[in-house]
């Protein structure tokens, strides 16, 4: 009967045993801007945030110094 070299730590095979494995995050490509992102976040592109295709933040407007 075939007997391990070493003991597998109950860590290890634990990990091995369980059905919780992680998972491939889920790509979306923005509409008007091309950019890949994850799905259900905002993403910055060229100073502004996007969100489902429409911009929430715009830091490109410069600010006047008076």
């Amino acid at each position: 009967m075939a007997h391990p070299k070493r003991k597998i730590s109950k860590q290890r095979r634990n990990k091995r045993r369980t059905h919780y494995k992680a998972s491939v995050p889920q790509i979306a490509t923005d509409p008007t801007t091309g950019e890949a992102h994850l799905y259900h976040r905002a993403h910055w592109h060229e100073g502004k945030l996007y969100y489902r295709g429409q911009v929430l933040i715009d830091n490109t407007e410069t600010e006047e110094v008076a």
